[in-house]
């Protein structure tokens, strides 16, 4: 087992990571920015290394202070949390070459999944139902249109190297897509350093699913059932729940079995994440692997027993995961709403201020993943998430009220918050009913108000 890790993040992820190691007997080595100096991940980690200014350029993506940061510490191994460098194949290179374990997947996996293109097609060849689309790297805006003909509109343009929503276009008719190829793959030059493009046949109304699997160094290659990812705004996700309302038995039973094909397909080591659209009719299609730990792991604990970031830990030291989790049982629903310091009453603008009283609820099934607290500056530099209010009852409809609950007693004041647009969710007709797609922030009407 490692014996002391360096967390290559911030905030609540990093927060999360430093109680799973002091869980399993392990030091913790947090970095952090100068913005983040008073952050609690930098308060609660055994040592903390500040490794540069607020630009993220200058500190969390910055790779040679991060190794240095490791080195100093004598740190044997690196977990880089989500976003950031999680999913950068020449920093887990850079750390294996350097003598730390990368608590992630190798540069090869990584650069295999995160070509989405790629991705697809090794997909396709393990038998895991795929988007009908091109193969491969588009050479022009005149072949998307050739393709887009053949196929029929609406088609979806994506980055190869995408992700997050960028890089991204919908298009439904021909009289836009070359106007569009070009928006998009600017957009990926500019995210990515990548202006690559594909196409895919766009699956109209889809729900987002997503299959949590853990795959040890051993072989062994476990699905822990799906999380229900359709209320996004912008390709970015508000709420999750797990199971989703939409999936049966028999239903999580094919995905599953699916998810844990591709894993198989890439000989993937860790925690990672299957993606796939749901049509209406139950096909389903795969859409990306995420080759880290998701911001919304949380539900899937809830609803299964499982320490994710732990069993993440144990994978990479070599160890085999537990027994139980080849034959789970799931265990009621869970619910996670991410608070951000954003206004949705002026288009979710972010508010980047003081927070100058806060209060997060408890009592029974309330979990709270937050790094934040009266007297926190929230940095404008990083994303906007204050914390992820996370609710666990015995049935969806009991989960949705507790989260309810939740969600009144909270107290953050000084910057605007999401936590009005949650409830409002929370008492629409159409979430309670679980019949949604990814298009229900198109319809619902979010009555603006002043918050308390």
């Amino acid at each position: 087992m490692f014996k002391k890790i360096l967390i290559a993040n911030r905030g609540e992820i990093a927060l999360r990571i430093i109680r799973a190691c002091h869980e399993l007997g392990i030091k913790s080595v947090a970095v952090y920015s100068t913005a983040d100096e008073y952050s609690l991940h930098v308060k609660f980690a055994d040592e903390a290394v500040c490794i540069g200014p607020p630009q993220s350029s200058e500190s969390y993506l910055n790779i040679p202070r991060i190794i240095a940061a490791g080195e100093i510490t004598n740190s044997d191994a690196i977990h880089p949390g989500y976003g950031f460098l999680a999913e950068n194949s020449e920093f887990s290179k850079i750390c294996e070459e350097n003598g730390f374990a990368f608590i992630g997947p190798n540069s090869k996996i990584i650069n295999s999944m995160g070509d989405k293109a790629q991705a697809k097609k090794t997909m396709s060849s393990s038998g895991v139902p795929v988007i009908p689309g091109n193969e491969g790297i588009l050479k022009s805006a005149s072949e998307a249109k050739d393709l887009a003909k053949e196929m029929g509109y609406p088609v979806m343009l994506k980055a190869s190297a995408g992700g997050g929503g960028k890089g991204m276009r919908l298009v439904h008719e021909e009289k836009n897509i070359e106007k569009l190829y070009t928006t998009a793959s600017n957009e990926a030059i500019a995210s990515f350093n990548n202006g690559d493009m594909y196409i895919e046949k766009f699956v109209e109304n889809p729900r987002h699913i997503e299959i949590q699997i853990l795959a040890d160094s051993h072989g062994n290659v476990v699905s822990l059932g799906e999380r229900e990812c359709s209320i996004q705004r912008r390709n970015q996700k508000l709420i999750e729940e797990a199971p989703s309302p939409a999936v049966d038995n028999d239903l999580r039973k094919e995905m599953g079995e699916a998810a844990i094909k591709g894993a198989k397909a890439v000989n993937y080591i860790g925690v990672g994440t299957i993606e796939f659209l749901l049509d209406k009719n139950k096909n389903f299609y795969f859409m990306e692997m995420n080759t880290r730990i998701q911001v919304e792991h949380p539900i899937t604990e809830m609803v299964t027993g499982a320490d994710l970031i732990k069993e993440q830990i144990r994978m990479h030291a070599g160890k085999k995961f537990p027994e139980y989790l080849y034959d789970f049982k799931l265990r009621g629903h869970s619910i996670e709403c991410r608070i951000n310091a954003e206004n949705p009453d002026m288009n979710f603008a972010p508010s980047p201020l003081l927070i100058t009283s806060y209060h997060m609820p408890g009592g029974k099934g309330v979990r709270v993943d937050s790094h934040a607290y009266a007297g926190y500056k929230i940095p404008s530099q990083y994303d906007s998430l204050i914390g992820k209010m996370i609710v666990h009852s015995p049935n969806r409809e009991d989960a949705i009220n507790r989260m309810e609950r939740a969600l009144e007693e909270i107290i953050i004041e000084g910057p605007k918050t999401t936590i009005p647009f949650h409830q409002e969710i929370m008492k629409d007709k159409k979430f309670r009913s679980g019949n949604f797609d990814t298009s229900f922030l198109e319809s619902f009407e979010y009555n603006k108000k002043d918050q308390k």
